[in-house]
């Protein structure tokens, strides 16, 4: 068994495993036990009650964080003609069409964030689909990275554009900020957040549909968070 770091010993002292905190109690938690001496991100996991083995139970999806999450993402946009002209005055850091896919598969490159497709390049991305799959970097139109306007989600992912996505036990998690944030952009994007999962609901759900809420540091520990306090 993995022995816990003093630091995280020290701050899970502050934190009581079985109460629910309000979110802005959860929030000011979170920044007194953040242990890193780098600006840690924090992390926000919801777990809710979903059968994933049902396809209409398999979340998925992109939204647009009102406060970004503080991470610089490198894009790389295949297109071609006016979409690929678009993309680079939108700010894509790597715009292109078969060099750069063949440069993925000969040269192993992976110096970008996200990929951004336009239709017409995905027949021929699919054929490197089992190198980009793992890496959680193939696009999809269920997170919007398979566009015709591939322009306008360069200027979301620079806006902090995330994707998200229920793992096999029915729980998504995602960054929602690093804890130099005020504490009021914070609960807004966590908010944010919550409010976009309860509204994905599926129909086909039986029973209470967010099951848990929590947030933590880098390295640090969990928070309950009291669902009642986050709802808007």
């Amino acid at each position: 068994m993995k022995k816990s770091g003093k630091k995280y010993v020290e701050a899970s002292k502050l934190v009581d495993k079985h109460t629910n905190y309000s979110i802005d109690e959860a929030i000011e938690l979170a920044k007194k036990t953040a242990i890193t001496k780098f600006d840690s991100s924090v992390e926000l996991a919801v777990k809710m009650n979903l059968d994933t083995k049902k396809a209409d139970q398999q979340l998925r999806g992109s939204l647009v964080l009102p406060y970004g999450n503080g991470k610089t993402k490198k894009i790389l946009v295949l297109a071609k003609g006016a979409a690929a002209e678009a993309a680079k005055a939108a700010g894509a850091d790597y715009v292109g069409e078969q060099e750069m896919i063949d440069k993925i598969a000969n040269e192993n490159w992976f110096d970008f964030d996200v990929i951004i497709a336009t239709p017409d390049m995905m027949p021929s991305l699919g054929k490197i689909g089992k190198v980009l799959g793992p890496k959680g970097l193939m696009p999809n139109p269920k997170t919007g990275t398979v566009t015709p306007a591939p322009d306008k989600v360069v200027a979301d992912v620079k806006k902090g554009m995330i994707e998200y996505r229920t793992d096999k036990f029915g729980n998504v998690q995602c960054s929602i900020g690093k804890v130099s944030f005020e504490a009021d952009k914070l609960k807004e994007n966590i908010q944010y957040v919550y409010n976009v999962l309860v509204k994905a609901k599926p129909s086909t759900v039986k029973g209470k549909y967010i099951q848990n809420v929590s947030i933590s540091t880098t390295m640090g520990p969990g928070i309950h968070v009291d669902e009642n306090s986050i709802d808007m």
